[in-house]
């Protein structure tokens, strides 16, 4: 089969396609044959080299939408189920962004069935993060304030849709350009270059600002990352920490059916071929993407 993966590390060039064996499915996990796989920004992450792994093949992919074709055991999947997944890890020899992947069945959920594979394939890394970060904050539906920055994200799009579904009111950070979009997602607010409001009980930091995102939390709020690691230290009270994305068949399945409800929408901004993935990581990098760039085998 063909799959994407870097032998060293560095920009768009580095992205190779190579010929390499069908995984095989082991106890517990199944293979998918790739319909669709998202292009992330981690995945640009992991080609520079943010995650280590030098002197490694590694192969690039988080996200798939497409159809079992293997399993290890009987479990709760069979060959023909069409399925997402949310195949976690920085640093392994085989992605997504291949014509077959192995993953483990927890991490497995139904497709949804009111979008096709290639807008299926950009819901799990982006939304699974914006639920388990809305998760770790612990907001009160109904009187807690939330302030989302890059609104207009993918991950920041879902946090809105998501802490909005909750009954919590949202307020969405996004540059001018994109306020009308955030506010279609239900934010009571959308800003363009500026907060005024500086109490809010969380901050969800889709954008990475950092510091200044912490300043408009209010004593004793919370304030939650998308990059492990790299919160900013808690002053005033406030609690700081960052989501660890992790892959839950159980939790993607609920994502799913609020796709199929209409809460959830998908954005895809262009399909590339395999072959092209370099191309498509190019593509990511001169930035201004709105909607996810998906690989399409």
């Amino acid at each position: 089969m063909r799959a994407v993966v870097v032998n060293s590390f560095g920009g768009p060039e580095a992205v190779e396609v190579v010929e390499t064996e069908v995984p095989r499915p082991g106890a517990g996990q199944v293979r998918i044959k790739v319909a669709a796989a998202s292009l992330n920004p981690v995945d640009a992450g992991v080609r520079a080299g943010v995650f280590g792994g030098a002197g490694e093949r590694i192969g690039l992919g988080w996200d798939v939408a497409g159809t079992v074709d293997a399993v290890g055991d009987a479990g709760a999947w069979s060959v023909g189920d069409e399925v997402v997944a949310l195949h976690y890890g920085a640093v392994k020899p085989l992605g997504t962004h291949a014509e077959y992947v192995v993953v483990d069945a927890a991490a497995v959920a139904p497709a949804p069935a009111s979008v096709d594979a290639v807008h299926a394939a950009t819901l799990p890394l982006n939304a699974l993060t914006a639920a388990q970060a809305l998760d770790r904050l612990e907001l009160t539906p109904g009187g807690s304030s939330l302030l989302v920055t890059g609104a207009a994200g993918a991950v920041g799009g879902y946090a809105v849709r998501l802490a909005v579904h909750r009954g919590i009111a949202v307020t969405g950070l996004a540059r001018e350009g994109d306020e009308a979009f955030v506010r279609s997602l239900g934010a009571r607010h959308a800003t363009g270059g500026a907060v005024a409001d500086r109490g809010f009980d969380a901050v969800l930091d889709a954008a990475v600002l950092g510091e200044p995102a912490l300043a408009w939390v209010r004593d004793g709020g919370r304030y939650i990352g998308v990059i492990p690691h790299a919160e900013p230290a808690s002053v005033r009270g406030v609690a700081t920490g960052a989501v660890e994305v992790s892959a839950d068949g159980a939790r993607l399945a609920e994502l799913v059916r609020l796709l199929d409800e209409g809460v959830l929408t998908t954005r895809v901004a262009e399909t590339y071929a395999l072959d092209d993935a370099a191309k498509a990581h190019a593509r990511l990098e001169g930035g201004g993407v709105r909607g996810r760039l998906v690989l399409v085998p």
